[in-house]
């Protein structure tokens, strides 16, 4: 069947939930009727964007960019069974996804509470940078011209956002987006220290505005909502990431539809006319749920539990809302923030 829906996606950051988006991608991917021609990413979500392309890239189509997630994830899960972050037999009564009781969990919230991402990694010892090393090749991704790609990250000098494109696209682009102050010290590129791109674009969807398609798809993995409050500093310190984290694509969100532009911030901060449909497959229905800690928790059969709600969730937003690709917005604000009437998903 002909493909005859372009859209661009916009995946969002959200350390272990970025598996979330990599279930929400296999099933999109899966779906003749689409057309992915451009990803705007920010941290786990930059992740997932390269490994698509990686697949996607020299002939490989929507069927390579899957496999290409399913050998990056798949190995990451595998990695955490040696891994310090754990789940102990308390975690797994408490459910959830937890990992408060981990002795490598706990060792981490007390020793950022304290040290210097320097000095907790003396030795700028990155296990992830290594596995994207390993896993993604970057070249291919550069080389994929049948997706653009976007990645945000925050300049910690000026608090700025700046944004990569496919082209200049390596491992040191992506660990700049995904890097929590709290765990690793700043990744320098051109003489700049940049941080987590979800600061200032989770994602940023100013860059697929007049862009090769005229609907935008965002994949929100980034609780903006919780039923618990956090208990203990940890959960707080992880808790503020998560409002903050979001602040950017609400304030987005409510320029395209109310104001009909985007704030473009990287270059001149002026507005952008914003002539898109936007659209939101959102996992906080189900993510509310789980523990705060559960985004360090990247053991595999919680990874794999993760993707299967993200397939779920696509699934439900292709058998109510593809047919209305290219014709009307269906993005509801109310389910971005997940009030209690948004539906939740069964696992």
């Amino acid at each position: 069947m002909e493909k005859t829906k372009r859209i661009s996606l916009g995946l969002q950051g959200g350390g272990a939930y970025g598996a979330f988006g990599w279930g929400v991608l296999d099933r999109l991917l899966a779906d003749d009727r689409l057309d992915i021609v451009a990803i705007s990413a920010a941290s786990a979500g930059a992740i997932n964007a390269v490994a698509l392309l990686d697949g996607f890239a020299h002939g490989g189509g929507p069927e390579g960019a899957r496999r290409s997630l399913d050998r990056f994830w798949t190995t990451l899960g595998q990695a955490a069974a040696l891994g310090p972050l754990r789940p102990t037999p308390f975690d797994y009564l408490m459910g959830r996804g937890s990992i408060e009781t981990s002795p490598g969990y706990m060792l981490l919230q007390l020793a950022s509470a304290t040290l210097a991402p320097e000095q907790l990694y003396p030795l700028n010892i990155n296990t992830l940078s290594t596995l994207l090393a390993t896993l993604v090749d970057f070249k291919r991704v550069r080389a994929c011209e049948e997706v653009s790609l976007f990645v945000s990250a925050t300049n910690v000098r000026t608090g700025k956002g700046r944004v990569f494109r496919r082209h200049e696209i390596d491992v040191e682009h992506v660990m700049a987006s995904s890097c929590l102050p709290q765990v690793f010290a700043p990744v320098r590129i051109d003489g700049e220290a940049y941080w987590d791109g979800s600061f200032v674009g989770n994602p940023p969807l100013a860059p697929l505005v007049n862009g090769d398609a005229g609907d935008i798809v965002v994949v929100q993995n980034n609780p903006i909502a919780r039923r618990d409050l956090p208990y203990s500093m940890a959960d707080v310190n992880n808790r503020a990431n998560e409002i903050a984290f979001n602040i950017s694509l609400v304030r987005e969100i409510s320029a395209i539809q109310h104001l009909g532009a985007v704030l473009d911030e990287e270059s001149t901060g002026a507005a952008r006319r914003a002539p898109v449909r936007l659209h939101l497959i959102s996992g906080t229905g189900v993510l509310r749920d789980l523990s705060i800690s559960s985004r360090f928790n990247t053991e595999w059969s919680f990874i794999r539990h993760l993707h299967d709600l993200g397939q779920m969730a696509a699934a439900r937003w292709l058998d109510t809302h593809v047919d209305d690709v290219g014709v009307v917005s269906t993005l509801d604000p109310a389910h971005v923030y997940a009030s209690e009437e948004a539906p939740a998903l069964s696992s």
